[in-house]
């Protein structure tokens, strides 16, 4: 029997080559939006018929969304068993900090005086509302207005290879932040950052933008770091050696 999407019955299907594509597309994104959200928890097992049941997509869609996911590192095949979501290590967050340091708090220079500040306001509003430890949708808002807000700087640059890789590693960080923010309420903070960065940069005070953009990622990998070392599931988690990570990328 033909795999078949479920749909409302007011629904049209998309027809000819660009209806598969379509479902590949909307399963892949709905796949891993959950997995940076964590929503599907790093570690968890998953399977095609477990996710098709689970986001009423058929096999064929599902099967190209892991594919997809597999190739940028987001899930792991296990053979004859399905896959897993892939784990968060040490090293992981280590590499993901050393990277945003390296670029953004260049990045906040370089937007200096060419910011949308309007833009960041409404941006920052979001974030100041904060979230709930443990509400999952609450810090879900919350770690996309942040998300956002840091990319719109990126793209103030006006370099927009810049913008998309801070952008992508943004993507990786937001799992991690998930796990820092379920055990410690640092919205406050984050607002009091976000306040004079945008001042900073609204001034075209490129120094002081990077400077601040700089601490807040050093505040940020500590809050991780800390929340990492306390979290049973990951300190149990086979932390691999750097031959064995270096196999694996």
């Amino acid at each position: 029997m033909p795999d078949q999407t479920v749909v409302s019955p007011d629904t049209a299907l998309p027809t000819g080559a660009a209806g598969p594509m379509l479902l590949n597309d909307q399963a892949y994104e709905r796949i891993r939006h959950d997995i940076i959200v964590c929503v599907l928890p790093p570690g968890a097992a998953i399977s095609e018929s477990q996710l098709g049941v689970q986001y009423r997509l058929g096999k064929a869609p599902i099967r190209s969304a892991l594919q997809r996911l597999a190739h940028e590192g987001l899930v792991r095949a296990q053979p004859r068993r399905g896959y897993i979501v892939s784990p968060v290590t040490l090293q992981d967050i280590e590499d993901i900090f050393e990277l945003r340091l390296l670029l953004e708090p260049q990045a906040a220079r370089l937007a200096a005086g060419k910011v949308d500040a309007s833009r960041l306001k409404l941006l920052d509003d979001v974030c100041r509302a904060g979230y709930q430890p443990g509400d999952v949708a609450s810090t879900r808002r919350f770690l996309e207005a942040n998300s956002s807000f840091h990319v719109a700087i990126a793209q103030a640059t006006g370099n927009q290879r810049l913008a998309h890789a801070i952008e992508s590693l943004l993507d990786e960080m937001t799992r991690l932040l998930h796990m820092g923010l379920t055990s410690r309420n640092r919205s406050s903070e984050m607002q009091h950052e976000h306040g004079a960065l945008v001042k900073a940069l609204r001034r075209g005070d490129g120094a002081t933008a990077e400077q601040i953009c700089r601490e807040q990622i050093e505040a940020s990998r500590e809050m991780v770091l800390g929340a990492a070392l306390r979290s049973r599931a990951l300190m149990t988690m086979a932390i691999p050696t750097a031959t064995a990570t270096g196999a694996a990328r």
